[in-house]
């Protein structure tokens, strides 16, 4: 699946937006605003002006909608809930090359908010997702203690674990002391 630069960036912000939801024990990565602040700064959110509790509170809906699509059952669920998404955006689709980067699409208006940023940009990326009938690829971490987002960009689709080297490593690690236990004892 070839996937543009800028989507692969989309991507990845969306995943890191999701995975800052409050669950069990963690905490709320977008408690405040100073960590959505950290948030825009780490993801290079282009165009962000000063933000204030509302940005937060739209920012944290947003971040909800997205886990929806994760959640999706099907593509048409998903399909569904990225249009609302997107046109609750006001896209408007423009060109750019900044920063160094070769022309690529900002879905954005110019002077949007921060919410509406993320939702037009990250929104359209999953929307390429969906419209290359990949939306499975929209997983949750099979790890018992985890439920992270992330997107499986494997070739056969078979990424089950966030991080093969922290959550997949120690659910392995696991089944073969218990091999090793059962066959001992």
């Amino acid at each position: 699946m070839l996937i543009p630069h800028d989507t692969r960036i989309a991507l990845n912000t969306v995943v890191d937006l999701v995975n800052t939801a409050p669950e069990g024990e963690q905490g709320d990565g977008l408690a405040d605003i100073a960590a959505l602040y950290d948030f825009v700064r780490s993801h290079d959110v282009s165009g962000v002006g000063e933000l204030n509790q509302r940005d937060l509170k739209a920012v944290q809906g947003v971040r909800t909608q997205f886990a929806e699509i994760f959640a999706a059952p099907d593509g048409r669920t998903a399909a569904a809930l990225v249009n609302e998404l997107v046109a609750a955006a006001g896209t408007t689709p423009q060109l750019t090359d900044h920063d160094g980067y070769d022309w690529h699409v900002h879905y954005f208006a110019p002077g949007a908010s921060v919410a509406d940023h993320l939702a037009a940009d990250c929104g359209m990326a999953l929307a390429f997702i969906v419209v290359a009938g990949e939306q499975e690829r929209l997983r949750r971490c099979e790890a018992p203690d985890c439920g992270r987002a992330f997107v499986d960009l494997s070739r056969n689709r078979s990424r089950r674990y966030c991080d093969s080297r922290t959550c997949g490593n120690r659910l392995h690690v696991a089944a073969y002391r218990a091999r090793r236990k059962e066959a001992a004892g």
